[in-house]
């Protein structure tokens, strides 16, 4: 029976192995850096959006908040806030959030196409213009964790900035960019979740770590192995005495 050579075993699983699992490890160091040297508070797209402005309410002529919450049933949140330079009560309800004019009661209707675009150009920081601005109510795939409807409004610019605003209240629900979307195809790679992008210990990516864990074990052991060992000396024969 022929004897088991273990490096000639080694050998062989660490080339199969590196050759299943070599192209992902290439991946996880490129998309780790890519991660790592563009800082997170560019990839959230804080640069493209000014600081909000803090002013005082007049309190003296709003309507009482009771007013609201009667006109507004299930309302579960009620807070003033303004929309351009209009005070106005925002009301959480189970059919979700409604605006009520602070001075009158009055509903408000959800915002026009003319709304959204003046919205967008008060929060945007940058210079380019409006591109499109679209009524969503299906979710494009950089905002699959957002539930639609919201208005895409998109800027000129080689990173393609885009901002999503509220149909009912003209908030600001995210902003995306060119590198925002290259981080998500970095993410998706880096996590191997190519279809949701947020699953992290998916059965793929469980299955490369253990492989590339083997690959680096059966390394560590060739490299081990390939330094030479030295030979032990033999104790020195008692020498014959010659008679």
């Amino acid at each position: 029976m022929a004897k088991l050579r273990w490096p000639l075993v080694i050998r062989r699983t660490h080339k199969w192995i590196a050759l299943f699992v070599g192209l992902q490890v290439l991946l996880w160091t490129l998309t780790g850096f890519y991660m790592v040297v563009v800082h997170i508070d560019t990839i959230h797209g804080d640069h493209l959006v000014r600081p909000p402005v803090v002013r005082p309410y007049d309190l003296a002529n709003l309507v009482s908040p009771s007013r609201i919450v009667a006109a507004a049933p299930g309302t579960s949140e009620l807070r003033l806030q303004r929309l351009f330079d209009r005070t106005v009560w925002r009301a959480e309800t189970p059919a979700g959030p409604m605006l009520y004019d602070a001075e009158t009661a009055e509903r408000l209707a959800p915002l026009a196409e003319r709304d959204i675009r003046a919205l967008a150009r008060r929060i945007y920081a940058g210079s380019g213009e409006i591109v499109s601005a679209r009524l969503l109510t299906k979710a494009p795939q950089e905002m699959q964790s957002r539930k639609p409807p919201y208005w895409q409004v998109e800027f000129q610019g080689w990173n393609r900035p885009t901002l999503y605003l509220s149909p009912v209240t003209g908030e600001l629900i995210s902003r995306r960019h060119a590198l925002w979307r290259a981080f998500d195809i970095a993410w998706m790679l880096h996590i191997m979740d190519y279809q949701d992008r947020t699953n992290v210990n998916n059965p793929l990516l469980r299955v490369a770590t253990w492989s590339a864990f083997a690959m680096a074990l059966s390394g560590a052991w060739l490299l081990i192995w390939s330094f030479p060992r030295r030979k032990k000396k033999k104790a020195p024969g008692k020498q014959k005495v010659m008679a």
